[in-house]
């Protein structure tokens, strides 16, 4: 068969609300306390086959950690090996798959996830990562549907960018084939959807994956892996291990096939990935690819014209959300001395009302973080503010006796470059410096300077002169740059993501710029009537 094929025109998928009395809200409950009555045996997945170690880590929910939920099977240099071999054995017959018949499976994942899967993705993400209803639906379910969506759009795209001339009897085209080898997807515990991305979105452009997730975010990743395999996603296309990142590293960095790193996650393992590739680059068959989006510390300005409300919300909604462990979370403000008691108090009485508790009660709008390491690194903060005497005029206190509980924490520092208001938390933790009026164009320097990162940062101004001013001053502070709202909350197909600087390559996840790295083109000039006769004219 052959055409030019239309894909389905990408729309976002609907978010749902989860209100109570709501249908939507009963079928939610219900899977998770069946996901909850379960203990999971959770395999890798190499070559289409599950494979068991019997070396295993036990899953708890981060906020119920004396309920077991599952456990799963850890690899070694062995797996990763195999994980390779795999993936190299399916290559040759995935690359050479018809592009729409890889799209169709993508869109069928989606409508997988959207549909049959929705509640399940939901719950699992929920009780292995700690997010509450809302946050989960927006990351697990949509984003993750609109990234298989828009990418296989952006795919059809970009096949039909040819060349736009050709000489009279010569026909030019463009060819982009799949990178000579297998990518390494590394993906973060805190997003479901970036678990599935990024694996993903280099397998529909016909590569081939080896696929390491954060050993916190395996719950999910599992039914992620068996939805895929259920929408026909030929066995070794993605290739699931876990394991010490170190050790599979050894493998996957030391092997001459490597063609591409798709990572999410901390800077300093980020940086080790680069120089390794960069000391054994003499290996590889090609220059493997790199792109990723790594940390933040990110910003929100705030402007004397600003609406004091607006500020409040923002800075709850940014920083407290998913327990700030969003690399876009606002986890600095800068506020202007003439507002600045007005929004105190408008965000310590919405924080009053804000209920801190398990995933499973819809009321809590925090929950626990991710994990024991989390925890103690978060409260140390705290423990720091404390000691040097900065005032902490909401939360401070924090328990992981039941679950890994910090409360939402709003720091007061009297100087714009102390430790919070510089290093990554990661955390519920935001600190706030109260700025002079007529500071505002000393507040643009110390912005733009004060964080090794530039992911995102936020404006909030009525005056227009100010939201112009702080654009141009601030274009290379954050790569997602947000006027008058939150700095979380990109929407695929809306708000590409990426950052710079220390925060990533900028190859915008949920855009045409992300696919377009995990190809490598070919140009093809054909020509109909071809010289028999080497002379030209001027040698007459």
């Amino acid at each position: 068969m052959n055409g030019f094929f239309q894909i389905p025109k990408a729309i976002n998928e609907p978010v749902y609300a989860y209100a109570t009395g709501s249908v939507e809200r009963k079928n939610l409950q219900n899977t998770i306390a069946k996901w909850r009555s379960e203990i999971h045996n959770i395999p890798m997945f190499i070559g289409g086959k599950e494979i068991r170690t019997g070396i295993v880590q036990q899953i708890f929910p981060p906020h119920d950690l004396s309920h077991k939920i599952g456990e799963f099977h850890i690899g070694n240099e062995e797996h990763a090996r195999m994980a390779i071999d795999a993936a190299l054995a399916a290559k040759e017959s995935w690359e050479s798959m018809p592009w729409e018949q890889r799209a169709a499976i993508f869109l069928k994942v989606a409508d997988l996830f959207a549909t049959k899967y929705r509640y399940d993705i939901n719950a699992v993400t929920m009780l292995g990562q700690s997010k509450n209803a809302y946050q989960a639906e927006i990351d697990a379910v949509c984003e993750l549907v609109d990234f298989l969506r828009f990418n296989v759009q952006y795919m059809a795209e970009i096949y039909t960018e040819q060349p736009g001339e050709n000489s009279p009897g010569i026909w030019n085209r463009l060819e982009y084939r799949p990178l000579e080898g297998f990518v390494f997807a590394v993906t973060p515990f805190n997003f479901t959807a970036i678990a599935g991305n990024l694996p993903t979105a280099a397998a529909m452009m016909g590569n081939v994956v080896v696929w390491k997730p954060a050993d916190a975010q395996v719950y999910s990743a599992n039914l992620l892996m068996r939805v895929f395999k259920e929408a026909g996603l030929p066995d070794g296309v993605i290739n699931l291990i876990y394991g010490d990142g170190p050790t599979i590293g050894d493998v996957v960095f030391n092997h001459p096939e490597l063609s591409g790193l798709h990572f999410t996650g901390s800077t300093k393992v980020f940086r080790h990935m680069w120089k390794t590739i960069g000391m054994n680059i003499e290996k590889y068959r090609s220059y493997p690819r790199i792109v990723g989006e790594t940390g933040g510390k990110d910003f929100v300005l705030v402007h004397p014209s600003a609406h004091s409300k607006v500020v409040s919300t923002a800075l709850l909604r940014g920083a407290f959300e998913f327990q700030g462990q969003k690399c876009s979370a606002a986890s600095r403000a800068y506020i202007p001395q003439s507002l600045w008691p007005t929004v105190k108090d408008q965000l310590l009485s919405d924080l009053k009302t804000v209920k801190v508790g398990p995933t499973e009660d819809f009321s809590n709008f925090v929950n626990a973080v991710i994990d024991e390491r989390a925890f103690d690194k978060i409260a140390a903060y705290i423990d720091r503010a404390k000691k040097d005497d900065v005032e902490i005029i909401a939360g401070g206190n924090y328990d992981k006796s039941k679950g890994y509980f910090i409360e939402p924490t709003v720091i007061v520092a009297k100087d714009p470059k102390y430790t919070t208001m510089c290093e990554e938390i990661f955390g519920p933790v935001l600190t706030i410096y109260v700025y002079e009026d007529s500071q505002w164009q000393e507040m643009l320097k110390i912005v733009d300077s004060t964080s090794e990162y530039a992911l995102t940062g936020a404006v909030i101004a009525q005056d227009r002169y100010a939201i112009t001013e702080a654009t141009w001053a601030l274009r290379n502070s954050a790569g997602n740059f947000y006027i008058n709202d939150k700095p979380t909350g990109a929407v695929v197909g809306q708000q590409p993501f990426g950052g710079a600087r220390g925060s990533g390559t900028n190859d915008k996840a949920g855009a045409k710029v992300n696919l377009l790295r995990w190809v490598s083109q070919r140009t093809i000039k054909e020509t109909f009537n071809p010289p028999t006769d080497y002379t030209y004219p001027f040698l007459g």
